[in-house]
């Protein structure tokens, strides 16, 4: 499997030309796909390991930030849980934005997610990101037409700074059918143990389903840049999603050509420190 039939090539985007269903790139079942997730594990956190040693030892300024935006029920959480999951939690920052606060109002939109950014040697995740304030906002009319035309540049400037800084930046749009999206939330609702997984809100934004593919087809042609591509993941079958993901994420660590960091005092002269601290005790 190889991320490159995720790619959004530039120009236009038409989403409802890429099926939700599919498994593009993957030839395998549901269990070989599934299997095929838990393969990719241990070079997943043996990769992420060596960022975060990177960033703790030698002062390197690389980072990955992975971008999730999609519909409710699109699985976000549920690629958090099966392939973030993957890697150890203490070099993984993840970060959650909801409406904004009055005081992150009284900021440029930016300014909240600059401060979410992931230090050196982290994977960072944004679970939704800059991306609502020219999705949400241009559907919902929170904003001036050409406010929102600015936020564009605005989005592709920052990422373009981010990436000059050592970050790589990896937005994935992961895209789902409506009818699949009506059996999550019907799921939801059938199910008192995911009561809380439900909003009601969601409906209303359910109503809206065309404007915000219209909002997302807009979004995608105009921040898809060659420093941070954009990548349509088919999201009906969640375990080809969560592999995707899995998968796009491996090639970005195994594109950072991640070695171990040299150590910075003698070896052999600690050893022999430590040895003899032992026979003295």
């Amino acid at each position: 499997m190889t991320a490159h039939p995720l790619h959004v090539p530039p120009g236009p985007v038409d989403l409802d030309a890429i099926a939700t269903d599919a498994t593009p790139g993957y030839g395998g079942s549901k269990s070989d796909g599934k299997a095929a997730l838990e393969g990719l594990g241990p070079e997943l956190a043996d990769l992420q390991e060596r960022l975060f040693a990177e960033g703790r030892a030698t002062g390197s300024r690389r980072r990955v930030l992975l971008v999730l935006q999609g519909m409710d029920t699109s699985g976000k959480g549920g690629t958090l849980r099966h392939t973030v999951g993957l890697v150890d939690p203490q070099g993984v920052r993840i970060s959650s934005f909801k409406a904004p606060t009055a005081d992150e109002l009284a900021h440029d939109f930016l300014w909240r997610i600059r401060r979410a950014v992931p230090a050196p040697g982290y994977l960072g995740v944004f679970d939704r990101s800059h991306y609502e304030d020219v999705l949400i906002a241009r559907v919902n009319e929170l904003a001036a037409p050409e406010e929102i035309e600015r936020r564009y540049d605005a989005i592709n400037e920052f990422e373009r700074e981010l990436v000059e800084d050592g970050t790589v930046v990896l937005k994935c749009l992961l895209h789902i059918s409506k009818d699949e999206q009506r059996e999550r939330l019907l799921a939801r609702l059938d199910n008192p143990e995911k009561y809380w997984k439900y909003e009601p809100g969601d409906i209303d934004a359910r109503a809206r389903w065309d404007d915000y593919r219209a909002a997302y087809e807009l979004a995608l042609e105009r921040t898809n840049t060659a420093h941070a591509p954009w990548h349509v993941v088919p999201s009906d079958r969640k375990w080809f999603r969560n592999l995707a993901v899995g998968t796009l994420l491996l090639d970005a660590l195994r594109g950072l050509d991640l070695g171990w960091p040299a150590a910075d005092f003698d070896v052999d002269a600690e050893r022999a420190r430590l040895l003899a601290s032992e026979a003295s005790t």
